[in-house]
């Protein structure tokens, strides 16, 4: 019996250690995003016809999943996912995003996602 127990742990020792010391790849909702600038910078940048931003989700709606707000040492912007064909529910609040978009017209600091992806 214990031939048979350290005959299964050795065989599974390769895949335990393949699958716990994975990194966790980053998953994709939406396009391809582009390069990520400072949140301040798209802040300001209402013009721009599509941003992307990188930084860390801190709240999100609770009920839909249709809105969040994303950080980087630079402030804080709340990101729209209404119009993007997709919802944050399932993803935990302090994942880094990447998030692509445009900046929402009359709605200062706020953009409508397009693209986003989170680890």
């Amino acid at each position: 019996m214990f031939h048979l127990r350290t005959t299964f742990a050795i065989a599974a020792l390769p895949i335990l250690v393949a699958t716990g010391c994975s990194h966790k790849q980053p998953v994709g909702l939406g396009p391809k995003a582009a390069q990520a600038s400072p949140i301040a910078i798209n802040q300001i940048s209402a013009k721009a016809q599509n941003v992307t931003i990188a930084g860390t989700m801190i709240d999100k709606c609770p009920v839909a999943g249709c809105w969040f707000h994303v950080k980087d040492a630079t402030g804080v912007i709340k990101v729209d996912t209404k119009n993007a064909g997709f919802v944050v529910t399932d993803v935990p609040i302090g994942s880094h995003v990447v998030v692509s978009g445009k900046p929402l017209k009359g709605e200062s600091g706020t953009i409508s996602a397009l693209r986003m992806t989170y680890q």
